[in-house]
């Protein structure tokens, strides 16, 4: 069966067994731009591999790693930032964000923006996207950096020791390929549903998800 991680993981191993640590800053870079999607879950377990084989040294890898994902990081945050006034004549359909959807949305990261990116960082799919967000809700660059950096080094050194310890049997991970296919496209999934109900008014943005219920007339 075709898997679409599996096809893309052959473009990065290719990449990073031909260029090396330039490759793996530019993988990382846009892994975290988000643009095309590429998985950090098979970048750094196959830096990690060449780690084991002698390639790489593991702080250096780590270094790069983190350093691409904060450039790829901080230019996704620049395109929500400076393209904030663009964003509300964003449409689809009856949809349409509007001024008070990016009024709550600051709200939200004035109160947990800080604590959002960190955590944001630690989990695949969304770690590539936080930053738009961050950015168009004009969050500090110098806070969002440095949580930023608090979420990538520990995702990077866990994945990257990953592929120390698989070695020898990295075929194990290709096993994997498939389920990452099924969380990418149940995150994109729900991540479309809660969009729609969110513009639609039948839930109040931010976490836990809340029915919305309008104030009852006097």
């Amino acid at each position: 069966m075709f898997s679409l991680v599996g096809s893309v993981a052959e473009l990065i191993v290719f990449v990073l067994g031909a260029i090396g640590l330039p490759g793996l800053f530019a993988l990382t870079t846009v892994e975290s731009f988000g643009v095309p999607p590429l998985p950090s879950e098979v970048i750094l377990p196959f830096a990690g591999y060449l780690v084991a084989e002698g390639t790489f040294s593991f702080y250096g890898a780590l270094g790069v790693a983190v350093l691409g994902g904060l450039v790829g990081a901080y230019a996704a945050y620049a395109v929500g930032r400076w393209g904030r006034h663009r964003i509300e004549r964003i449409a689809i359909g009856s949809l349409r964000l509007e001024p008070r959807h990016l009024e709550t949305m600051d709200r939200f990261f004035a109160r947990h923006g800080e604590a959002t990116v960190a955590i944001a960082r630690l989990v695949p799919v969304v770690r590539s996207y936080i930053s738009y967000p961050a950015g168009t809700s004009r969050m500090h660059p110098v806070r969002f950096g440095v949580y930023t950096t608090a979420g990538l080094v520990p995702f990077a050194a866990a994945f990257l020791y990953l592929g120390v310890v698989l070695r020898s049997h990295w075929s194990l991970i290709e096993s994997l390929f498939r389920w990452f296919d099924y969380a990418a496209l149940a995150g994109i999934v729900l991540a479309g549903i809660y969009l729609y109900l969110v513009l639609t008014e039948r839930l109040v943005p931010g976490w836990p998800p809340r029915r919305n219920r309008p104030a009852r007339a006097p």
